[in-house]
C-alpha cells in the first residue's frame, strides 16, 4: 500500500523563521485558533509521564502555557501478551482507552477548551485513533500526533502472539486499519517515524527476540493513510517523539507556526516534585510505592555532596516525594530506599525548570553478576536509545561492547558497569557524545547501586 512520505533532510534548519499561513509547508495542519489547543501527551509501552519533561519545557520556553498541558500515567503501562487474556500488571487496549478518555476530559475541564490536542510515542498512540476512530473524539480532538507509533503492527504473524496488539493480524489493529483511511475526518493527523534507525520498525525479528524470522513490517510502518507522514532521518523509536527534532514538528503541526526556539529557557528557582513508582516482581508499573524515602543532595563536579540532604522524605500512599526547590545549574543526587529493592543513587544532571515529573523508580533488583562486583552503575538514556557508532558512549572511559550496545539500529537505553573493590566510593563518568554525567560508586555488599540518568 502507497502512503506518501515527506523525507527531511538532516541538515534543514532546526530554528527556521515563523511561517506565514500562505507559505506554510505540508507539515504544518490546517490553520489553527489564534490561541492553541491544550495539550495531552501520552506515554509508550512500560513508560510514564516524566518521559515528556524536556518535551514539555520547550513547549513552555517558547510561550505555552504550562497549565494547558498535562502528561498522563497509565496504572499498568505495559500491554498484555493477548489483549483479550487478563494478564497480572499489564493493561488492555480497551483499558488504555478508557484511561484516555478520562485524562482529555479532566484536560477540557481544566482549561474550559472544547478541543485538545493529543500527542503519543510507541503505544500512546494506539489509544489516540482508537478514541478518535471509535469512541467518538473527533469532537474533542483537534490534532493527533504519533510518534514511533507502530500503526500497523511490530510484526504480523499469525501464529507468533496472533492477539498481541503489536502484531498487525490482531483483532485491535484489524479494526483500527480496516477502513477506506486510517484517520478521521475533522481531526488532524501527523506521524513522525525514522528512515531505518526504529527498533520496532525492521524487518528482520531480530530486535523482538526472533532473530532471522521476518517481521512482515518495514520502515514505513508507522505512516497512515490520510495523514500527513514525516521521516526524521537518523533518529530511533523514543527520539521521534522526545527530541528536540520532533518537538518543532509537534509544535508547528499544533500552533500553526514554527518554534523560537529549540533549547530551554531555565527558571530561577526550579521546584521539582513527583511520585515514587514500583516495579514489583519485575513489572514496570506507575503504581505508587508507599514507604520509600527519598533523599535529595547537591553534588559538585565529581558527585561529592555538598553538605546535608536538601530534603528527605518517606512517601505515604499517594507515592509523593517532594516538592523541592532547586537551582537551574544543580547537579543532584537522588537517593530512594524502599523494601526488596536496592538503594538506589540517581546521579541527574540539572533541572532548569520546575516540574512535577520528576518520577522515581528504584533500580532493578541486583542479579547474581552484579552481587560478584564491588559496585555496579548504570548509565541510562530514559528518552531515547544509545546507538553505536552513531553515538560516542563511554562508561567509566569504556565504550560498551556490542552485548549492551549492539551495533547499527539504536536499541539499548542502558550501559552496566560492574567494578572491583579499588574502585569503591569514587568518581564514575558518563559521556553521551556532547553530555558528561559524574556520579559516585556504592558498595554492593550493602545493597546500593548508582544509576547515572541523561536528561
Amino acid at each position: 500500500m502507497h502512503r506518501r512520505s515527506l523525507l527531511l533532510a538532516a541538515s534543514a534548519s532546526l530554528a527556521a523563521p515563523a511561517l506565514r499561513p500562505a507559505q506554510a509547508q505540508p507539515a504544518l495542519a490546517p490553520p489553527t485558533p489564534a490561541a492553541p489547543p491544550p495539550i495531552l501527551f501520552i506515554h509508550g509501552n512500560g513508560d510514564h509521564s516524566a518521559l515528556w519533561t524536556t518535551t514539555l519545557w520547550r513547549f513552555e520556553s517558547n510561550g505555552f502555557p504550562r497549565e494547558n498541558m498535562a502528561a498522563m500515567d497509565l496504572e499498568n503501562p505495559l500491554a498484555r501478551d493477548d489483549d483479550g487474556v487478563a494478564q497480572p500488571l499489564r493493561s488492555s487496549a480497551a483499558e488504555f482507552l478508557q484511561a484516555t478518555a478520562r485524562a482529555i476530559t479532566a484536560l477540557r475541564r481544566r482549561t474550559g477548551a472544547e478541543r485538545v490536542a493529543l500527542v503519543g510515542n510507541s503505544r500512546g498512540g494506539y489509544p489516540i485513533r482508537n478514541h478518535v476512530l471509535h469512541n467518538n473524539g473527533t469532537a474533542e480532538v483537534s490534532h493527533a500526533v504519533l510518534c514511533g507509533t507502530p500503526n500497523h503492527g511490530v510484526w504480523d504473524s499469525p501464529d507468533w502472539r496472533p492477539n498481541s496488539e503489536f502484531n498487525a493480524r490482531s483483532a485491535f489493529l484489524r479494526k483500527l486499519n480496516g477502513g477506506e483511511t486510517d484517520v478521521a475526518r475533522g481531526t488532524a493527523f501527523l506521524t513522525l517515524r525514522s528512515d531505518a534507525n526504529d527498533l520496532y520498525a525492521q524487518p528482520d525479528g531480530r530486535y523482538i527476540g526472533r532473530a532471522g524470522t521476518p517481521t512482515g513490517v518495514d520502515a514505513a510502518g508507522p505512516e497512515l493513510r490520510g495523514a500527513t507522514n514525516l521521516v526524521l532521518p537518523g533518529l530511533d523509536h523514543r527520539e521521534t517523539a522526545y527530541s528536540p527534532r520532533a518537538f518543532r514538528e509537534m509544535y508547528r503541526f499544533i500552533t500553526g507556526t514554527e518554534p523560537s526556539r529549540l533549547d530551554i529557557m531555565p527558571e530561577g528557582r526550579p521546584v521539582l516534585n513527583g511520585r515514587v513508582t514500583g516495579t514489583p516482581g519485575g513489572v514496570q508499573t506507575n503504581r505508587p510505592l508507599a514507604g520509600a524515602t527519598v533523599e535529595v543532595h547537591r553534588v559538585d563536579a565529581a558527585g561529592l555532596r555538598m553538605g546535608p540532604p536538601i530534603l528527605k522524605r518517606l512517601t505515604r500512599g499517594d507515592g509523593v516525594w517532594g516538592p523541592v526547590t532547586v537551582g537551574p545549574d544543580w547537579h543532584l543526587e537522588i537517593v530512594v530506599s524502599a523494601q526488596d529493592y536496592p538503594t538506589t543513587h540517581i546521579y541527574r544532571q540539572p533541572f532548569p525548570r520546575s516540574s512535577n515529573l520528576v518520577h522515581l523508580r528504584p533500580a532493578r533488583p541486583l542479579t547474581a553478576e552484579d552481587r560478584e562486583a564491588a559496585a555496579v552503575v548504570l548509565f541510562t538514556r530514559p528518552r531515547a536509545y544509545f546507538g553505536l557508532p552513531r553515538d560516542v558512549v563511554l562508561l567509566d572511559g569504556r565504550e560498551p561492547d556490542a552485548t549492551q550496545v549492539p551495533r547499527g539500529v539504536a536499541a539499548s537505553a542502558t550501559v552496566t558497569a560492574r567494578l572491583g573493590p579499588q574502585r569503591l566510593n569514587t568518581s564514575i563518568a558518563g559521556l553521551f557524545n556532547q553530555q558528561r554525567l559524574v556520579g559516585r560508586t556504592w558498595p554492593v555488599a550493602e545493597g546500593h547501586i548508582a544509576v547515572l540518568e541523561l536528561s
